[in-house]
């Protein structure tokens, strides 16, 4: 299969894709780096999936115009955060824009001995190693190979539906 990249006009509008895409739940993840000043960077992502088994590989979508897209794109590791219901607010500080995301919350800790800022509460937090940037329409699709896995224990995940975030019923 050939991605398209925009040759031909599509008949479906922007708010007309956004509308149906928010009857798609997706997961809720913080993603998290370092640049090459120590800087922390992070952001809320729900176009997050698994692409391989083996090797085992995670895709990342972020928009072009995110603040975090030149941190995220350049990294050479990032740390993809699944959360749990018991994160919603951490979810929504890391979604807000023009604010330092990690002020607003003490619950992300160094990765023991990379130093990337993880949280330790995660349902499970997924260290990678940049495997490649792929270009699609106005985002960028971030390979991750994983290098390391921190698994924790939530009682039910958060996800994004209906364009905010929730937790099944069982």
């Amino acid at each position: 299969m050939t991605m398209s990249t925009g040759t031909t006009p599509s008949s479906v509008g922007p708010a007309e894709f956004r509308d149906a895409m928010a009857h798609l739940a997706a997961p809720v993840t913080v993603v998290t780096t370092l640049d090459a000043a120590g800087r922390r960077w992070g952001f809320t992502a729900s176009a997050v999936t698994s692409v391989s088994m083996e090797p085992p590989l995670l895709l990342v979508g972020i928009g072009r115009e995110s603040s975090c897209h030149r941190a995220l794109t350049a990294a050479d590791e990032f740390v993809v955060n699944l959360l749990g219901e018991e994160h919603s607010a951490i979810a929504r500080a890391f979604a807000a824009r023009d604010t330092d995301r990690f002020a607003t919350t003490g619950d992300f800790e160094p990765w023991p001995g990379v130093g990337l800022p993880y949280l330790p509460g995660a349902t499970a937090a997924f260290r990678c190693r940049g495997a490649g940037v792929v270009p699609a329409g106005d985002h960028d699709l971030v390979l991750g190979e994983l290098v390391e896995i921190h698994t924790g224990t939530s009682a039910a995940p958060l996800v994004w539906y209906q364009r905010d975030f929730h937790t099944p019923r069982r």
